[in-house]
């Protein structure tokens, strides 16, 4: 019966160790969130100028209440054999800010459109220039 107990007291003991080796280091560095987009047949333009127009300006109100550090959009090289056209790089300061993103992209959106007719035509308009690739998420190392 000690055997046992000790042998569970062991065990207790070597858990978080196991548990921290299973698991990546937090880096405490920032974290990127990656939206992957590819632009339909001849609505690369157009895109472009949806995000210049449209997302641009909500993001920078979703900026400027905290939701999230920076963002950048990035385009594939030309001739590039990519699966996507636009790459949208949200920085935040930490995890829980980038599971927030996009609720905080949501209530900027209400605020930058607040007609909620105007923002359907918009979110239907830019279903016509773009699909979803994937989501990433990255950690800063430091």
């Amino acid at each position: 019966m000690t055997r046992v107990i000790l042998s569970f007291l062991l065990l207790v003991a070597l858990a978080p160790t196991a548990l921290a080796e299973a698991q990546p280091p937090s880096s405490g560095g920032a974290v990127f969130v990656a939206y992957y987009w590819r632009a339909k047949p001849g609505e690369i333009e157009a895109y472009n100028d949806y995000i210049r127009k449209i997302a641009e300006p909500i993001d920078e109100d979703a900026r400027r209440a905290g939701v999230f550090e920076e963002v950048r959009t990035v385009m594939a090289a030309l001739g590039a054999a990519q699966d996507w056209t636009h790459l949208r790089i949200f920085r935040l300061k930490n995890m829980a800010a980038a599971d927030a993103l996009a609720a905080g992209l949501d209530a900027a959106t209400a605020r930058v459109v607040p007609n909620e007719v105007t923002r359907k035509v918009n979110s239907d308009r830019s279903a016509t220039l773009r699909d979803f690739v994937r989501r990433e998420v990255w950690m800063e190392l430091r």
